[in-house]
């Protein structure tokens, strides 16, 4: 009997499928147009190339600060009135971000448009996930290091609004006679640009996958 036991033990392991990698969502809503293939960056023009990668189908950020620019026909990268929607992971004290509404620059913080932070952990910043950085502040993550969440950001008129998950964050209307937030940030407004993906320091890593975007009137 313990041979046959042992036996079928190997013949069910033999059969069983083999573990797989955990793979990028491929959900696109109706109405919404994905720009990231999960494969390759076409339609992705990177500053500092070697704080990109991609694994398992989506874009990992780990290295010195650089940012991943849409640069691809949807939209001709130039977005005004829209719905994105990105599924994100972070690793422990990660940091990064998603920047809207910007435009490409070879190094440096992007100037213009807003970033939409991705942090859950990172201890040098209490700034966390969801907020309109530095404008409208969240200290409580709302998601977890090692799961997937999904950011979605707004724009429509004069209006932000970010989203994580089922979780209603920010509702920002941009006052009349906006500054940017100070003489330092005069291109922070709302404008059309494009979409930005941060790395943001070697000791942070951020998986971004499902990138897509609905444009709205």
């Amino acid at each position: 009997m313990r041979i046959l036991a042992s036996l079928l033990v190997v013949l069910a392991l033999s059969i069983a499928p083999a573990a797989r990698a955990p793979q990028a969502s491929s959900t696109v809503e109706p109405g919404f147009t994905s720009l990231f293939n999960g494969q390759d960056f076409t339609g992705w023009r990177l500053a500092n190339p070697g704080a990109f990668s991609i694994k398992d189908g989506a874009i990992v950020a780990n290295g010195t600060p650089g940012h991943a620019y849409y640069d691809g026909p949807v939209g001709n990268h130039a977005f005004r009135n829209f719905e994105l929607k990105v599924d994100v992971m972070t690793m422990p004290n990660s940091n990064g971000g998603i920047f809207i509404m910007t435009e490409y620059q070879d190094s440096g913080w992007p100037a213009k448009g807003f970033e939409v932070q991705v942090n859950n952990s990172f201890d040098r910043d209490p700034i966390r996930t969801g907020s309109l950085y530095q404008i409208v502040n969240i200290t409580e993550a709302p998601a977890k290091d090692h799961e997937w969440f999904t950011e979605t950001i707004t724009v429509q008129g004069d209006m932000v609004m970010i989203q994580v998950n089922d979780k209603h964050l920010v509702h920002w209307m941009q006052p009349a006679n906006w500054d940017g937030g100070g003489p330092n940030n005069p291109d922070r407004r709302i404008r059309t640009g494009t979409i930005a993906l941060q790395a943001h320091d070697p000791g942070s890593t951020v998986h971004y996958r499902n990138i897509r975007i609905r444009q709205l009137n």
